[in-house]
């Protein structure tokens, strides 16, 4: 059923209201205070209808009334007005992103603690590493005799690095042949691909054989490592008047510490939404008074990972949408300039 102007009005009111106040929002209140020109009665009936919808609850008979989860999520996509971040909030992320950033897991670390500075929440970030990006080269710089550093570039255009063994016999030319044959090898190749694909080496090239299978190992190892999973800010939660118990605080933190539960939580997040938002009573793996705010971010259509806040229903959605886009721009235009 299609709310009409003015139950979505009094809807974002309500909602508004208990997110910055924590207090169930009486009639009166939003009769006195925003719509003056329409009775406490006619409020009041409205909030029942609403309540009826299963919008709205009302804690106690005599009490006023405080959002569902329905509610959030039609605050979230229809009624919320846009926040913008203040100048020192936006240098802020600035200023954290222009530290060094040449892979995703760094850029990720930035993520998570910008996001909990700026909405003082708790913030969770899963990496994704699906073996479907390009391979635009593979490199090998000696460091040692017998050890290189394994480059991969792909065309996430974000650097992937690894130590990995080689003959200590084998000379500068020879190790500039290796990189010639691994950079024909890859052109136009997925991870998936090149480790999958078969390639003749002669016999006598036994090291080129021994360092191809190195390169695959490390490729299989970065593909498997998908799904590492970073938290900030577990602690600011116990500010929050929603966990002034301390059986909700343990619950909450037990859902933070479990990996593979964030993990499982964060990876069915919907492509075609830009922001997406599970509240608890959506998922029996989160309590059901904690709310995720989350987005999923691409480079050229492969998906590197997802950033989210974990805290209250009762989160200040305005702010943590609005942090969550500016990040995402920031994290699209570090991959793109790479």
């Amino acid at each position: 059923m299609e709310l009409s102007d003015r139950k979505k009005k009094i809807l974002q009111i309500v909602v508004d209201n208990y997110i910055q106040t924590a207090v169930p929002v009486s009639s009166k209140s939003i009769a006195d205070k925003f719509l003056s020109n329409i009775s406490s009665a006619t409020v009041r009936n409205e909030l029942s209808a609403l309540e009826e919808l299963g919008y709205l609850s009302q804690p106690h008979t005599s009490a006023g009334r405080i959002p569902s989860s329905k509610a959030y999520k039609l605050y979230v996509s229809e009624l919320m007005v846009k926040d913008k971040l203040t100048k020192s909030e936006l240098d802020y992320i600035k200023t954290v992103f222009m530290e060094k950033s040449d892979n995703i897991e760094t850029v990720l670390k930035s993520a998570v603690k910008v996001i909990s500075q700026l909405t003082s929440l708790t913030t969770v970030a899963v990496s994704s590493h699906e073996g479907s990006e390009k391979l635009l080269n593979v490199k090998l710089v000696r460091l040692l005799p017998d050890k290189a550093l394994l480059i991969i570039v792909t065309d996430t255009k974000i650097l992937r690095d690894n130590v990995i063994d080689v003959p200590s016999e084998m000379s500068d030319d020879q190790l500039d042949e290796t990189n010639a044959f691994l950079k024909k090898y890859c052109q136009d190749k997925t991870i998936e691909e090149f480790c999958e694909g078969a390639v003749e080496i002669e016999d006598n090239y036994t090291d080129l054989k021994t360092i191809f299978l190195s390169v695959i190992d490390a490729l299989k190892e970065y593909v498997d490592a998908s799904g590492e999973v970073l938290t900030e800010g577990e602690a600011k939660i116990c500010s929050l008047p929603e966990y002034a118990d301390a059986e909700k605080i343990k619950n909450f933190l037990s859902v933070v510490a479990d990996k593979d539960k964030i993990f499982s939580i964060m990876a069915d997040n919907n492509r075609d939404i830009k922001i997406n938002i599970k509240v608890g009573s959506e998922s029996s793996q989160m309590p059901s008074d904690c709310s995720l705010v989350s987005a999923t971010y691409y480079a050229n259509g492969v998906k590197l990972g997802t950033y989210g806040v974990l805290g209250p229903n009762r989160m200040d959605y305005q702010k943590v949408v609005c942090v969550l886009e500016n990040v995402g721009k920031i994290i699209e235009s570090i991959v793109n300039k790479r």
